[in-house]
């Protein structure tokens, strides 16, 4: 009698691929104080899930999007009905949102709105310095903000919270690997230009001879900087020329300088 074929097994990488990928399916974000819970609501692209939010805030946030149906809850027992970090700001209102889909790279960087600008951040992880580059970002037309998965700031709560909104409408877009998503935007005509302290060039001086060029900026982590593999697929290294040797500013202060300056040029 001849024995029935056994069924392969999939490889172990391959459960682990899919249960990944349920997981981030499953993935929410709890947004948290009146600003960044109210510019969600009124974002028709956001998937929302679950506003908590006690009296006195719910006064304070104003008419709600129909269909809306907001969990009341004491203010004495906010922290408990609510999973925020430890010590969150979040003036008595919450909501539970799904990531936002903000499109394919190439969509945002050949047709997105105002000049071609784009900023690509090298593990910045701190979630205060990405929403404040998201708000300058936003402010100055830049098209959308760049940074890897891994080792970067994921859109959370406290990022939402300093982008002040921005995190609504500014394009948050998160890449499997920088250097190569660098190569892409080169080859859509893209200049990548690398913000470092140890640059040779003044960043006013090369956007001079940059100017009506698609730009994309790259700053890197305070502390360790740009990598090596980013710097070498940028295509210039510049600085930002200070008064004094000794000068220097943390990368959302650069972030913001730089996009200023790019979008004037």
């Amino acid at each position: 009698m001849a024995e029935k074929p056994q069924k392969s097994k999939k490889p172990t990488w391959v459960f682990d691929k899919e249960r990944a990928r349920r997981a981030a399916a499953a993935e929410t974000v709890w947004l948290f104080g009146l600003h960044a819970v109210r510019d969600a609501l009124a974002n028709p692209q956001r998937e929302k899930l679950r506003l908590v939010v006690t009296q006195n805030a719910l006064d304070r946030l104003g008419p709600l999007p129909d269909g809306t149906l907001p969990e009341i809850t004491d203010a004495r027992v906010f922290d408990r009905a609510v999973p925020l970090p430890p010590e969150s700001v979040h003036q008595g209102a919450a909501l539970e949102v799904k990531p936002l889909k903000w499109g394919s790279l190439s969509e945002l960087a050949l047709s997105g709105p105002g000049k071609p600008l784009l900023v690509a951040l090298d593990r910045v992880t701190d979630p205060h310095n990405v929403g404040a580059i998201l708000r300058s970002a936003e402010v100055f037309g830049a098209r959308a903000v760049i940074a890897p998965t891994r080792h970067s700031a994921p859109e959370t709560g406290a990022l939402a919270k300093t982008a002040s909104g921005a995190l609504e409408r500014q394009p948050y877009l998160r890449v499997t690997n920088l250097a190569d998503t660098l190569i892409e935007l080169q080859s859509m005509g893209y200049t990548v230009l690398g913000l470092d302290g140890t640059g040779t060039e003044d960043l006013p001086k090369a956007l001079a001879e940059l100017s009506g060029r698609a730009i994309c900026l790259v700053l890197g982590a305070e502390g360790p900087g740009l990598r090596e593999r980013t710097r070498e697929t940028c295509d210039r290294i510049l600085r930002i020329p200070f008064a004094a040797d000794f000068g220097s500013l943390n990368v959302s202060n650069a972030a913001a300088v730089a996009l200023y300056a790019t979008s004037q040029s």
